[in-house]
């Protein structure tokens, strides 16, 4: 038997990038039209933390957390678990950051419009749009058909990347706390889509990273 050390990720794979991504193509079919629910929460989303009125900001972030326990039940949980047995445990995550995410909406209604500034404001609208608009498409640049496009609301990555881009417009100094569960998670799914092989494997860590930066660059001052 071969030394454990002479094993990378590749190598401890359990699924194929055709059985990846096909659950998401029958995860869309079960539960349609729920995907172009998805996509009109998203725009929704994009619209609320802007308006600097707490309860739009509360709003978005409920709606937000609606999208996390159900993309930890009906994906991660149904799905996702029967291929990767740590499915269970992102589930388990999903589920504790769609509880702070609650959490958030009810006991804050976060910093004003112009306490945030210019840089988180900008980098959470663009990370947004492209967690609502791009990354859906992003598998048709790869071969991929648009059945098994990957949604904000049922998809676990644009959810993720959703969650940073409305925390970095609708939270404080907290962003960190309520942050750190998708941060963790686009770099999770960065090396699964390494380990497949998928040309697109960066994007999700490289918005992280992104976050991040605009995060210690930017901060609120004012928090509430």
């Amino acid at each position: 038997m071969s030394e454990w050390w002479t094993y990378d990720l590749r190598d401890l794979l359990l699924f194929s990038p055709q059985t990846y991504y096909r659950q998401f193509e029958l995860h869309n079919f079960e539960w349609w039209p729920l995907p172009m629910l998805g996509l009109a929460l998203g725009f929704a989303q994009l619209l609320s933390p802007s308006r600097g009125v707490p309860r739009s900001k509360r709003l978005a972030l409920a709606t937000l957390a609606l999208c996390w326990v159900w993309v930890a039940w009906a994906f991660l949980w149904q799905r996702y678990s029967a291929i990767n047995p740590a499915g269970g445990y992102f589930a388990l995550a999903f589920t504790i950051e769609a509880l702070l995410l609650l959490w958030l909406a009810i006991t804050h209604g976060g910093p004003r419009a112009e306490d945030v500034s210019a840089v988180r404001r900008y980098t959470g609208t663009g990370i947004l749009l492209y967690a609502l608009l791009l990354h859906p498409l992003a598998g048709l640049l790869q071969g991929r058909s648009l059945a098994q496009a990957e949604i904000l609301g049922m998809a676990p990555d644009p959810t993720a990347l959703a969650a940073l881009g409305i925390l970095l417009m609708a939270c404080g100094r907290n962003f960190w706390l309520f942050a750190l569960i998708p941060l963790l998670w686009c770099l999770i799914s960065g090396a699964t889509l390494w380990a497949m092989q998928t040309a697109d494997f960066f994007v999700s860590p490289l918005l992280a990273l992104l976050a991040v930066a605009s995060a210690a660059a930017g901060k609120p001052s004012i928090v509430r």
